[in-house]
């Protein structure tokens, strides 16, 4: 079958408008709104005698002169103030499946164009457990790399981990001060988490383990053996844990490249930005400033703080860069629940 059902009683439309001297263009088909008077209609005449100031049943029955649908639906009545209704012919509904079941791709072609496409979802967090954001995130890229790679496209599928950032300081200071081994050992999540919110909550009222924990996190970032062993052992206990869901959904991804796998290049990419012209200095921190949008002219992008820190801005930035270096993709897809949106564009910046 040559286009979708509604395609198909469109283009029959349009060459019923066309030879009867209207806009063919207007030949638009939709599902029936109430299935008693039809399958699909179309309000072409009542939009086209509205333009011209006529009778919008009396134009409906112009066209249907002109309208041939023998073969797919019973001949077109008018309805209402002018509806043109269709009801499909169950003898072509029963050859068009007999016709599908004996395609192995069930009628759907191959992309005439096919795309490289990097496909960034799922994205849990280490040593947190995935939120409904997550899941559905995970179920919903997978499904568009399925389609994607069935519609004949080349898809990479990237799983962004969250594997870095100041939450470490506090669960590196708790694994060395709180750690219970058999927690781990039976739920890895469930100990990393309760470390995190036991340091976090002796820090409200404890400023000197504040103060260790973010000595943590600056070791760490210094590349002190013991805690990036520690991280490490963090990062593999959680994809642990992930991996079983994964293998659970049937869900496998080409890369799994962490926030962590960027670090160097988020000084060479503000300083080429900043170079090229694209990010400014604005009170100590570098920008990137949208003053042709009306709605983002006053919120910048920080890609570097004042005290020469990065944020998830600038990772994200490095991560489209090595993408485009490493796969030239004709498109980038994110699917991001709405609790933590990131970047969002479907298509590569120029």
């Amino acid at each position: 079958m040559a286009g979708t059902l509604r395609e198909i009683l469109a283009g029959h439309l349009r060459s019923a408008l066309e030879a009867s001297g209207l806009d063919p263009s207007r030949g638009d088909v939709t599902a029936a709104a109430d299935t008693r008077f039809g399958d699909y209609q179309s309000n072409a005449a009542m939009v086209l005698a509205k333009e011209q100031k006529r009778n919008p049943r009396e134009l409906a029955g112009g066209i249907l002169e002109h309208l041939d649908v023998s073969g797919i639906s019973a001949p077109p009545e008018v309805a209402g103030a002018g509806f043109l209704n269709f009801r499909i012919e169950p003898a072509f509904l029963a050859g068009t499946l007999r016709e599908l079941a004996s395609d192995p791709r069930l009628g759907v072609p191959v992309a005439a164009e096919p795309k490289r496409i990097v496909l960034d979802f799922s994205s849990p967090n280490v040593a947190k457990p995935m939120h409904v954001g997550h899941i559905r995130s995970t179920i919903l890229g997978d499904c568009l790399a399925r389609v994607a790679r069935f519609l004949g496209h080349e898809v990479i599928t990237d799983n962004h981990i969250g594997d870095w950032g100041t939450q470490f300081g506090k669960v590196i200071y708790g694994w060395k001060h709180f750690l219970e081994r058999e927690s781990l050992e039976r739920d890895a999540i469930s100990e990393l988490v309760r470390l995190y919110r036991e340091v976090n909550r002796i820090e409200e009222t404890d400023e000197e383990v504040r103060k260790a924990a973010r000595e943590e996190l600056v070791k760490l970032q210094a590349g002190d053996p013991e805690n990036l062993a520690i991280w490490k052992q963090t990062v593999e206990l959680s994809w642990k844990e992930f991996e079983k869901l994964y293998s659970l959904l049937d869900i496998h991804f080409d890369e799994r490249l962490g926030e962590s796998a960027y670090n160097d290049a988020l000084a060479p990419l503000c300083e080429d930005l900043h170079g090229r012209g694209i990010a400014e200095v604005s009170e100590g921190a570098l920008c990137l400033f949208f003053r042709d949008i009306p709605a983002l002219s006053e919120k910048p992008a920080i890609i570097r703080k004042s005290d020469g820190g990065f944020l998830y801005a600038t990772t994200d930035l490095a991560t489209i860069q090595y993408r485009v270096k490493r796969w030239k993709p004709d498109a980038i897809w994110y699917v991001v629940g709405p609790p933590q949106p990131r970047t969002s564009s479907k298509s590569l910046p120029q």
